[in-house]
Parts: structure tokens; C-alpha cells; sequence
């Protein structure tokens, strides 16, 4: 499977999930845009990463909670390469919080970025998509399962879940599919800020496969999904966690 020479946009690709993802992409011949937004020195680290692989790597600092970011980070991507294959909207934030503690710039804050930017992202993707593209959304468990400390978070993910059915259908007549990855727990950087972070990562090695979820598994089923093979998933949550769902 190549992708030699096809261009994809992974936002938040500098770390965790998103630098797996980046980091496959690139494996198979994609040359890769990503954003961040406040760490300089895991940017560039990811960035010497992908282009030790052979191909090209552009970073962007930019903000998804502001809509004039999200158009100039694409409006890069035209002046750069002239059109975008494939979208991973993968940048996510959250205030790790029960409901009845969190207060409204909270929710506008999680909101932006893990429902609205995503939104906004693809529409721009979709105006460099003139030959198709696939657009991946990364989600959660926690949109359809209630966690712990998770309100936020997964309310904004079930928003997003739904945005990938409704644009499936809308970007379809463009030749752009559109649908999503759930993944279980991974460990990465973002579990630090949950009060049961240890918790988590005991649960996230209680499923039928036995072993935790990586950052890699779920950048497998990202790239599969861009394939030919996959053309008929539309609209579609592909949940990747060993089982752990199941049970």
C-alpha cells in the first residue's frame, strides 16, 4: 500500500495519537502538514521524524480555536501544494471535570476545538479535495459510554461523531469520504491530566486482546481507511480497542 506523493493535513500531529498517525502516514509515501499550538520542541522533534522517513513535512503553529487560524493554516497549505488528499482532525482539548464543575468557557473551549474546528477543517479540506480525499475524525469511547471526569470531552466527540455522518453524505458527490476512529485508552501525554489517569490504564488492559491500545493501531485503521479498499465505508465510527467495548 503507497500513498507516494499524496498530501495530508493531521492536526494536532505533534504528539500522542496524532504523531502516530503523522508518523504512518508518512511510512507510506505521504508528505505531511500538521499543526500545534504551544509546543515548539515536540513540533520540531516530530517534524525531523517524518522527513528521516523520506518525505516532505510542513509544521504550522495554529490555534483551531480561532476560525481565522483554521483559514490561514489551509490557506498555507494551498500556497504550499495546491491540494490536500487526506484530513485527520485529530487535535482535541478538554477540561477533565464533572458537569456541575465546569463552567461555560469550558465548554465553549472544548466545543471549538474538538467539534467546531473540525467541522471548519474539513469544509477547507474539502475546497483542496478537487480530485476526492478521505477525511478521518479521531473520537472516543466516551461519546457513546459515560467515563469518569469525561463531560466535556465526550459530548463534544458525539458531536463530532455525527458531523462525520452528516458531511459522509454531504461530500460524497466530491468523491471525499468521511468517517471516524474510536479508539479504547492509549497512553499518552493527554491521560496526565485525568484525575484517575491510573485507573484508566489498568482498564485499558482488561480486553479480550490483552495488552493496551497504541497510538499505532489506531494510525493503522486511519490509513486503511484512505484506501481504495475502504471506498464503501462512509459515514461509518470504526472502534479500535482489543474488545475492551465488548465487555
Amino acid at each position: 500500500m503507497s500513498f507516494k506523493g499524496k498530501i495530508a493535513l493531521v492536526t494536532g500531529g505533534s504528539r500522542g495519537i496524532g504523531k502516530g498517525v503523522a508518523l504512518e502516514l508518512a511510512s507510506l509515501g505521504t508528505n505531511i502538514v500538521f499543526n500545534y499550538h504551544r509546543n515548539h520542541e515536540a513540533a520540531l522533534e516530530t517534524k525531523l521524524d517524518i522527513e528521516k522517513i523520506g518525505v516532505q513535512c510542513l509544521k504550522v503553529k495554529a490555534d483551531l480555536s480561532r476560525s481565522d487560524k483554521i483559514r490561514d493554516l489551509f490557506r498555507i497549505i494551498r500556497n504550499e501544494f495546491g491540494h490536500l488528499d487526506i484530513l485527520v482532525n485529530n487535535a482535541a482539548s478538554g477540561i477533565q471535570r464533572p458537569a456541575k464543575e465546569l463552567e461555560e468557557k469550558h465548554w465553549d473551549w472544548v466545543m471549538n476545538i474538538n467539534a467546531k474546528a473540525a467541522w471548519m477543517c474539513s469544509i477547507e479540506a474539502s475546497n483542496l479535495m478537487s480530485k476526492g480525499g478521505n477525511i478521518i475524525n479521531i473520537t472516543s469511547l466516551g461519546s457513546q459510554k459515560v467515563l469518569k471526569n469525561y463531560f466535556s470531552v465526550g459530548t463534544s466527540k458525539a458531536a463530532l461523531e455525527s458531523s462525520t455522518r452528516y458531511l459522509a453524505v454531504e461530500l460524497a458527490p466530491k468523491g471525499i469520504s468521511v468517517n471516524a476512529v474510536s479508539g479504547g485508552y492509549v497512553n499518552t501525554e493527554a491521560l496526565n491530566h485525568f484525575p484517575n489517569r491510573k485507573e484508566m490504564l489498568v482498564s485499558g488492559k482488561h480486553n479480550p486482546v490483552g495488552r493496551m491500545l497504541t497510538a499505532q493501531d489506531i494510525a493503522k485503521t486511519v490509513s486503511f481507511l484512505c484506501t481504495r479498499d475502504a471506498e464503501m465505508i462512509r459515514g461509518q465510527v470504526i472502534v479500535v480497542d482489543g474488545g475492551y467495548s465488548l465487555i
